[in-house]
């Protein structure tokens, strides 16, 4: 879940970005007792997700402003679905509105398009995870947005999980010196995962101890070896050249996580209006 601190703070810098010195639009137009009624609609299906942030961005502005919501995060909702209703000062909804259906619009359209990966899976017991790559300061809300629509997550940040990557391999001159570096100053709560892009890089990755192995960017005759190879020693995650068409094949291969930057970086927003 998302804590309100974080969630007020943020909203209110993405305020301070949008309205500046002041709305000059409906500061001319809407006086301080003028009231409408509106409704927040989908114009696409997916998976709707951010209703609290849709809501905290009036209740910031006001707190007259009542939304009264028909579905959750979470929810499956189609096209023409009523998401739900709003009134209040119109002053108040008219300056907001553009911040609350960009939050809600991003986060809505990241859970669809994790829903699509993990669905696309099927029966295996992979999970579709996301990746590092997120808009910078909106991760807390990407993430959200993915373990909504069904996925789980990788780390958070740099200091979560300590993940020895191809040009951390080449400084150090080996898996097997990074991994034998990393032990000895990381804390014991600390993961180790090592990138690997051949099947002697596994090998190595194995008997160094390490607790993930990622497969990047292996086609899937060579994923379904490492697979074999590693036999359950370690955890086993896929990464690179992963799409809908490709999900599901690298899924059967055994590997018990797929990160996928698609699911974040490639997500369109969901189509959701506020109509009054």
């Amino acid at each position: 879940m998302l804590d309100n601190f974080y969630i007020y703070d943020h909203i209110k810098e993405a305020l301070k970005e949008d309205i500046g010195f002041g709305d000059i639009t409906t500061d001319c137009l809407a006086g301080e007792n003028d009231y409408l009624k509106g409704s927040l609609n989908t114009r696409n299906d997916g998976i709707l997700c951010g209703c609290k942030i849709f809501s905290a961005v009036f209740e910031i502005l006001s707190k007259d402003v009542k939304i009264k919501f028909y579905f959750k995060d979470g929810d499956k909702i189609q096209k023409g679905d009523k998401i739900a209703d709003i009134e209040g000062p119109a002053k108040y909804i008219l300056t907001g509105e553009r911040v609350a259906l960009n939050y809600i619009q991003r986060m809505s359209g990241i859970a669809t398009e994790t829903r699509k990966y993990q669905d696309k899976i099927g029966g295996y017991p992979a999970k579709i995870v996301d990746t590092r790559k997120t808009t910078p300061n909106f991760r807390a809300f990407e993430k959200y947005s993915v373990k909504t629509g069904g996925g789980a997550l990788h780390r958070f940040n740099l200091s979560d999980c300590a993940m020895v990557k191809d040009n951390h391999i080449r400084f150090a001159g080996s898996i097997t010196n990074a991994v034998e570096k990393l032990k000895k100053n990381i804390s014991h709560a600390h993961k180790i995962e090592v990138e690997c892009d051949t099947l002697e890089q596994v090998e190595e990755a194995l008997k160094a101890n390490v607790d993930i192995i990622m497969l990047d960017n292996m086609d899937i005759q060579t994923t379904e070896k490492a697979c074999r190879l590693i036999n359950h020693k370690a955890i086993v995650e896929a990464s690179g050249n992963v799409n809908l068409d490709t999900v599901n094949k690298i899924a059967a291969c055994g590997v018990d996580i797929i990160s996928s930057s698609a699911i974040v970086a490639k997500a369109p927003t969901l189509d959701l209006a506020l109509d009054i």
